[in-house]
């Protein structure tokens, strides 16, 4: 987790110099939207680990999204498998294996950048992403073997229209399950890459 972080602040960084580059004005919405169909179809990937110390999840996520033409930009469904691993300590630390199934909607992102041409631009704003993931783990160093997680995940994303979406998120998870109810922090890098379309024969 610590070497994970470590990436995502750099791509944090990299943020101001992609912004100096654009100018002054703000784009609304609609200039940042595409005057085509976005593809309704695309493949989510990415990492995710919950945030704290001592026995914490890390691992990968790879799901299908449909992107929606009207109310929220995207519902997705999506597998997890991960590990535990022990941020207290310094070497080894890792323990068992966790699977996860997860439903998802991510909200319009409200742009306040754009990178790139005026009218082929990629917008770069923050969206948010709900989440309820079922887990159930084998060699699990916590008491719990089975769980529910809610999500809400706010997101600095880059990508609009027909393009590639690609977000860093981060926020609360409430664990539900055997035991006392538990709320940690989640942070996951995703992308999402639309699949292409089926050419009609004549």
């Amino acid at each position: 987790m610590r070497r994970s972080v470590i990436s995502i602040l750099i791509v944090l960084a990299a943020l101001p110099a992609m912004l100096a580059a654009q100018s002054s004005g703000v784009p609304a919405e609609s200039d940042v939207r595409p005057p085509f169909k976005a593809r309704q179809h695309a493949i989510g990937f990415g990492f995710f680990a919950t945030l704290g110390a001592y026995w914490q999840m890390e691992g990968v996520e790879i799901g299908y999204v449909r992107r929606m033409q009207h109310g929220l930009a995207a519902l997705s469904f999506s597998s997890r498998v991960g590990t535990f691993i022990n941020e207290s300590s310094m070497i080894g630390g890792t323990q068992g294996i966790a699977f996860g199934a997860t439903l998802a909607a991510r909200t319009r992102m409200k742009a306040f950048a754009q990178v790139g041409e005026e009218e082929h631009g990629t917008a770069l704003g923050f969206d948010m992403t709900f989440e309820v993931t079922g887990y159930t783990s084998s060699g699990s160093p916590l008491p719990r073997t089975r769980w529910l997680a809610v999500s809400v995940l706010p997101a600095l994303s880059i990508g609009s229209g027909d393009a590639a979406h690609f977000g860093i998120v981060i926020g609360p998870t409430a664990f539900l399950g055997d035991g006392k109810p538990s709320v940690r922090g989640m942070l996951a890098f995703r992308g999402e890459a639309p699949l292409a379309r089926r050419e009609r024969r004549p």
